[in-house]
């Protein structure tokens, strides 16, 4: 039975699962978390303690079909610039609430298209925030960065104001790909902005190229992945493309006759994966990669691999702090996530109130199958020992957890008394596997395919 045969008979191409970026995921958060219970875990992190920041600005000047994120178009800056003061009022707000001698583990902004700010309004956000929160030793400042919405003085007042990593959105190369996901963009443009950036100082370039595109084929997807690999990048992400337009109206727009099937999705991953890994990067999880001095593959290597909304970090930080519209926080405690409208966020923040909009208190085992799910995403292995030292969970009740899961994938994973390995082949499996550790109800919930 070859691969592909074995990997249809137990369901990946009919798949849809959850990406894990949280446990429990999104689509299980309920109004049960209001604003007093964010300002409670926001009270109870302890004093000179290292959090993380995500900034969110939801702003476009175009809005591109193929994305699902929760952004506006606007053409013009009177509505970023207002929204940046809300920020700075978000920031001022936080102050209030939080313990003495925080430190910044690491900042990002994200969107939507941060780089719309203006210049001043760059400095002004970096500075309200760095006169909260310091960088720690060894933080990083990384940067969203759209390079159809960026220009020299944006770039400036980045580095001026700390920027260490940027991140930019390729997407894929290809003309006619660009045109049917709007998001037209030339190989050019983009090595021109990562040349500035480089020019500028900064040592760290990540890059996000997508798979299973409209008209996408192996010699497309190829010809695009070797165009990103001419711009040296440190890290990259190669996500699925996920074609959702019940959830998405503007992804209405891209033909849905022109998807590529499950299986050539596949395939699709697997060249890019294959010119990666020959062009000397690491593979990082299930859909990142990284060169071996990166600092992911330093916590692939150490075993420190997280996974956050952001996708596979290095950073260990046990508080991340969303600011912003929709904006999702984690805590020890749980999930706290902002009002999804800028209005709405933007109102509770003049009223003197955190926009919490709903969330997630954890209870029973959420903590424990949290890290479960985690190791598999991230190490493809669960450490027997690992869990039964840090959570209180009986040795019976794990193995009968790694049983059920080992049952359910016969031949993709290995169970011995070190704990569960997902074998090499069984790996496009992993969110499944994960799944499987799952005490969610997930028919409700509607999530991407599977690869």
């Amino acid at each position: 039975m070859t691969q592909e045969s074995q990997l249809t008979r137990l369901g990946l191409f009919d798949a849809r699962v959850p990406r894990y970026t949280s446990y429990p995921t999104a689509p299980h958060f309920s109004a049960s978390v209001t604003p007093g219970n964010f300002t409670s875990w926001i009270e109870q992190i302890p004093e000179g303690s290292a959090i993380s920041l995500y900034m969110h600005v939801p702003f476009c000047r175009r809005l591109c079909w193929f994305c699902a994120c929760r952004t506006q178009g606007t053409s013009s800056d009177d509505p970023v610039i207002a929204y940046a003061q809300t920020l700075k009022a978000e920031v001022a707000l936080l102050q209030r609430h939080l313990p003495r001698g925080v430190t910044l583990s690491r900042l990002h902004w994200g969107g939507g298209t941060p780089t719309m700010l203006p210049p001043d309004q760059m400095k002004m956000l970096a500075d309200a925030v760095f006169t909260l929160l310091p960088l720690g030793p060894g933080a990083e400042f990384s940067v969203e960065i759209d390079p159809n919405e960026i220009d020299a003085a944006r770039l400036d007042a980045l580095v001026a104001s700390g920027m260490t990593r940027a991140s930019i959105g390729v997407q894929d190369f290809d003309p006619e790909i660009q045109k049917t996901i709007g998001r037209e963009q030339s190989y050019e443009l983009t090595k021109q902005v990562a040349d500035m950036i480089r020019d500028r100082g900064v040592t760290s370039l990540n890059a996000d190229i997508l798979y299973g595109l409209p008209h996408q084929t192996n010699e497309r997807i190829a010809d695009s992945v070797q165009k990103l690999l001419s711009l040296s990048p440190d890290r990259v992400a190669l996500y699925g493309y996920a074609h959702v337009p019940w959830m998405s109206r503007r992804q209405q727009l891209i033909p849905s006759d022109a998807m590529p099937t499950p299986e050539e999705r596949l395939r699709l991953f697997e060249t890019a994966t294959q010119l990666f890994e020959w062009d000397g990067y690491r593979s990082i999880g299930i859909d990142h990669f990284a060169r071996p001095s990166d600092g992911l593959a330093i916590a692939q290597a150490k075993g420190t691999l997280r996974r956050n909304f952001q996708g596979y970090t290095d950073d260990t930080a046990p508080v991340l702090v969303g600011l912003g519209a929709s904006s999702i926080s984690r805590f020890p405690q749980g999930f706290a996530q902002n009002a999804p409208s800028t209005s709405a966020h933007t109102k509770a923040i003049r009223d003197g109130m955190f926009s919490t909009h709903k969330g997630h208190a954890f209870t029973g085992e959420d903590v424990l199958r949290a890290r479960i799910i985690e190791s598999l995403m991230c190490d493809f292995f669960l450490s027997r020992a690992e869990i039964l030292r840090d959570f209180k969970v009986t040795p019976e009740r794990l193995d009968m957890l790694m049983l059920r899961a080992a049952d359910a994938f016969p031949g993709m994973v290995k169970l011995n008394a070190n704990g569960l390995s997902i074998l090499p082949h069984g790996r496009p499996l992993t969110r499944m596997i994960a799944r499987a550790f799952d005490a969610y109800d997930q028919t409700k919930a509607q999530h991407s395919a599977a690869i």
